[in-house]
C-alpha cells in the first residue's frame, strides 16, 4: 500500500513543502504529479466560497478513494489536502499529489483521485457574492458525475 497523507484544514498549504514531505529520502519515485484547485471569481461575482465538511466522514471517504487508486495503479505515495471555511477567489482549495516509479501511473492516479474527490467526498459549497448576498449551496455538476464514468 502506498504511503497516504490526508488532511482537511482551514489554513492554506504549500505545494513545494507537500511534495518534499512525500518524496523526502525516496529513491524509488520516478514521477510526481500534482493538481491544485483554486477558487474562481465566477466572472467577478464571487467574493468567497464557503466549504463545509463532515469531520471524520470526509477523511474516511478520501481514504477509500486513495485506497482504490492504490489498487489500480502502482503508486508509491498519495497526498490529499482539502481546505474548508471561507476561501476567496485566487486562493487554493484542494491539492492532490501522486508519486510513482513511472509517470503514467502518477498521472492516472492523480486524475482518478481528483475525479472521485470532486463527486464523492462529503463537502458542501456555498457561494458568497460580492454584493454581500449569501448565495445558495452549490449543487453537484453533471460534468463531475460524467467524469466518473470512464473509471468503471
Amino acid at each position: 500500500m502506498a504511503a497516504t497523507t490526508i488532511r482537511i484544514q482551514s489554513e492554506d498549504f504549500d505545494l513545494s513543502a507537500e511534495i518534499g514531505r512525500l518524496t523526502c529520502g525516496r529513491k524509488d519515485i520516478g514521477g510526481v504529479v500534482s493538481f491544485v484547485g483554486y477558487c474562481r471569481d465566477e466572472g467577478g461575482s464571487l467574493a468567497a466560497l464557503e466549504l463545509e465538511h463532515y469531520p471524520g466522514m470526509a477523511e474516511e471517504e478520501i481514504a477509500r478513494i486513495c485506497d482504490e487508486a492504490g489498487k489500480r495503479w502502482p503508486v508509491l505515495g498519495l497526498t490529499v489536502v482539502h481546505r474548508f471555511g471561507k476561501i476567496r477567489p485566487g486562493e487554493q482549495i484542494v491539492l492532490v499529489i501522486a508519486a510513482s516509479s513511472h509517470r503514467r501511473a502518477a498521472f492516472e492516479a492523480a486524475e482518478f483521485v481528483m475525479d472521485f474527490l470532486k463527486s464523492r467526498a462529503p463537502f458542501w459549497k456555498k457561494e458568497h457574492g460580492i454584493s454581500g448576498r449569501s448565495g445558495d449551496w452549490v449543487s453537484a455538476r453533471d460534468e463531475d458525475e460524467q467524469a466518473l464514468v470512464r473509471w468503471n
